[in-house]
């Protein structure tokens, strides 16, 4: 297993390791802020509702990814989403009171200090559109089922705007209202999908840090509404936020094959522009990848090894250990710490 100080991770796989990279992801509380335990949302279900489903084999894939905590978030936009979201975090909350000793709610900063140590794998609950806010009341109730982020917006809705529809709208009177309440109990703001004005608005009205929990550089990808404005990237940074960078291949490059060294430019611009101390990791994958969208995987990349890819990259690059273990787990667990205190 050691040649040279470079170790093999993953049995049946001839893919070696930096000694460094082994032990950052050994001691780190690693975070995937969009990290999905599966994209086959049928098979969720039946872990949920059949929790002899959920297999040993399946525990040791996720034990084996290097990640700690995952927010394994999805985007309700259709239908009545009240009910969807209602349901999803039911499901949610079942799957874990089914597997008490192998996974861990995370709802506080001392969930988020010990998770590690516990050996369990941590589950941040959250959604990717607010729209399940039909009053200010059920923000608080959302919140005592255990839910702990929310994004904004999937696309336009009652709060503000969504990055597809181009409209560009802003963050509505009902939308402040809803950040208002969120930040009194400590409930993040995830603007990922966010228009460029509600990321902008969002951001200045909020009390505490705002995350993108997955995006990258318009920058670097001009075309792509889905991507952050430098601006924007400068205002969650002035507040302590933290930017997630992700892996979708048409979020990382305009045109043409993605690789791993593609989604580390990103990291890089983040770095450049406001400091290493706001970049963290949203994959927006599981661990086995799109198979249904190949296009929309990075070239080369066997997603149940991305963040022992990431962090051999990240020492590749040069950042230095105490750098990496903020990119990869500690610069989320700051803020989402400072975002669930009183």
């Amino acid at each position: 297993m050691i040649n040279l100080g470079r170790f093999r991770a993953f049995a049946n796989s001839p893919a070696e390791y930096s000694a460094l990279t082994i032990e950052l992801l050994q001691s780190t509380t690693s975070i995937d802020m969009l990290g999905l335990l599966t994209l086959n949302y049928r098979k969720f279900t039946e872990w949920a509702r059949q929790p002899s489903q959920f297999t040993g084999d399946d525990l040791a894939r996720l034990k084996a990814s290097g990640v700690t905590v995952f927010h394994s978030a999805v985007g309700f936009d259709t239908g009545d989403i009240y009910t969807a979201s209602l349901d999803d975090i039911t499901d949610w909350n079942a799957f874990l009171q089914a597997h008490p000793d192998e996974f861990l709610r995370i709802e506080t900063a001392g969930d988020l200090a010990s998770v590690k140590a516990s050996g369990k794998i941590g589950i941040v609950i959250g959604q990717q559109n607010s729209a399940h806010f039909r009053s200010i009341d059920d923000v608080a109730r959302f919140y005592q089922m255990g839910q702990r982020v929310s994004q904004l917006t999937y696309d336009d809705n009652r709060l503000g705007g969504g990055s597809v529809t181009f409209k560009n709208a802003g963050l509505t009177d009902f939308g402040g209202a809803v950040v208002k309440r969120m930040n009194e109990l400590g409930m993040a703001i995830d603007v990922s999908h966010c228009s460029d004005r509600t990321t902008v608005d969002a951001i200045g009205a909020s009390s505490k840090p705002v995350l993108v929990t997955h995006s990258n550089c318009r920058a670097l990808v001009p075309g792509s509404a889905r991507c952050k404005t430098d601006e924007a990237i400068r205002a969650l940074a002035a507040k302590d936020g933290v930017f997630g960078v992700t892996m979708i291949r048409f979020f990382v490059r305009s045109s043409g094959a993605a690789t791993l060294e593609d989604m580390l430019d990103h990291v890089d611009h983040v770095a450049r522009l406001v400091g290493v101390e706001h970049i963290g990791i949203g994959s927006d994958v599981d661990l086995v990848g799109h198979s249904q969208r190949a296009n929309a995987d990075l070239q080369g990349l066997e997603y149940r090894k991305k963040f022992f890819e990431i962090t051999e990259g990240l020492v590749r690059r040069k950042y230095t250990a105490d750098q990496i273990r903020m990119i990869i787990g500690g610069n989320f667990q700051r803020a989402l710490s400072a975002i669930w205190s009183a």
